[in-house]
């Protein structure tokens, strides 16, 4: 009986997570939050009725995967491409800030008489490592909350994809550099090659397959769906290279292959199907299992206060590292709220790092605690934060009479109103 108990484990997170999602919708929430309370709620850390099985785990990452596709499908690769030198600005602040952020509060916590440290390494390089976990950003919980206000495509929405990407590289390089000082077997130089050359081949390699699939689509009129498999293949070849070959994080291959297939024939109609397969199965497997992976062990009052302050300074760094780089770039006062909100996740993300420290002594199991919680607190406060500062600034207005009437179809209407024309 037990081996068929991911039935039972997967029927009962579709339906949490649908109401859960349409309760949040209700009270004005992105339904992406009631997804993830769905999982907090019912996991280990509250009622302990579901638990984080390698089913589930792996159902989610082909969840987070299918999901940055399909941000990379509906991106606007020319609005990237303009903001590519702003994002790495955006990106580089928005992790100097949180590293010293993070460093400094530990270094007021960890030291003996306040927490008592049980990690192999000296107390500089686990100080530096807490705030190596806060540069940490997980934008799909962005993403899906961007798509569900309908603003993914606006200016703001490819700063922040552009940002994240990059903070992904720069996360690998200062996680590298952190681990290389732990462990003498990892070495920097042949990091920063392989994340090189994956940008390379991906280039190269996309630009090739973009051409060919781009040809083939336009003359296959029938079969549609063999379009989609295509494409969903080519999805997860690019996820497995990334991050089995150059070390890059899947979802960055995946979010690549969908900026490979975009602008296409088939865009459109890949989009729509890959949509319902999400909507359907995948996201809701995945922002669930972000809470199944919630475990709070003991706290004391010293742990607590830590946490408290930890997860103000994960929230405001980011806020006001990202937003301080976005301003740099020209950005106006209200994109740059809305870059920095949407950095604030740390999600699975910061997880996976604070995991990776653990085995190598560079964070103390006291820590974990800690970390844990910034991760349910970001993640949960991001997308109920992105809904309100979007409603800042042009987006908030209404349009005039004189631009309805001339405005020539619904997406130039619809730009206009979303501050980005």
């Amino acid at each position: 009986m037990d081996s068929y108990r991911f039935l039972l484990s997967l029927a009962i997170i579709l339906l949490s997570t649908k109401i859960f999602g349409l309760a949040t919708q209700r009270i004005r929430m992105p339904q992406v939050v009631g997804a993830l309370l769905a999982g907090l709620i019912l996991g280990p850390a509250a009622l302990g009725i579901l638990t984080e099985t390698d089913f589930i785990q792996s159902l989610a990452e082909i969840g987070v995967i299918v999901l940055m596709f399909c941000a990379g499908l509906e991106t606007d690769i020319d609005e990237l491409k303009k903001s590519g030198k702003k994002a790495f600005v955006i990106a580089l602040i928005g992790v100097i800030v949180p590293l010293i952020g993070g460093f400094a509060v530990a270094s007021v916590f960890n030291r003996p008489g306040v927490i008592d440290s049980d990690a192999s390494c000296s107390l500089f390089l686990q100080n530096v490592f807490i705030g190596v976990i806060l540069t940490a950003t997980s934008v799909s919980i962005t993403v899906e909350t961007l798509k569900e206000l309908g603003k993914l495509k606006t200016r703001s929405g490819n700063a922040i994809l552009g940002a994240a990407i990059i903070d992904d590289i720069l996360g690998i390089i200062a996680l590298t550099i952190i681990t290389s000082m732990a462990d003498s077997s990892v070495r920097m130089g042949t990091i920063l090659l392989k994340i090189c050359a994956f940008f390379v081949v991906a280039g190269v390699g996309g630009y090739l397959f973009h051409i060919a699939y781009k040809k083939w689509s336009e003359a296959a009129e029938r079969g549609l769906h063999r379009h989609a498999i295509v494409a969903f293949a080519a999805c997860l070849i690019l996820s497995y290279i990334a991050e089995a070959w150059f070390g890059v994080a899947d979802i960055t291959g995946a979010f690549v292959a969908g900026l490979i297939v975009s602008k296409t024939q088939r865009t459109q109609f890949l989009a729509s199907r890959f949509e319902v397969l999400s909507y359907l199965l995948l996201s809701p497997v995945f922002f669930a299992s972000i809470g199944l992976k919630v475990v709070l062990p003991e706290m004391t009052s010293a742990i607590i206060a830590f946490s408290v302050f930890l997860v103000i300074i994960a929230i405001l760094t980011k806020i006001i590292g990202c937003g301080l780089g976005a301003k740099i770039c020209g950005y106006q006062n209200y994109q740059c709220v809305r870059i920095g909100v949407g950095m604030i996740s740390r999600g699975e993300v910061a997880l996976i790092v604070a995991s990776k420290g653990t085995q190598l002594g560079l964070l103390g199991s006291d820590f974990l605690g800690p970390v844990v919680i910034v991760v349910v607190i970001t993640t949960i406060i991001t997308p109920i934060l992105l809904k309100p500062v979007f409603r800042f600034g042009p987006s908030g207005s209404t349009i005039p009479e004189g631009i309805k009437t001339f405005a020539s179809n619904y997406e130039e209407v619809g730009k206009y109103n979303s501050g980005e024309k």
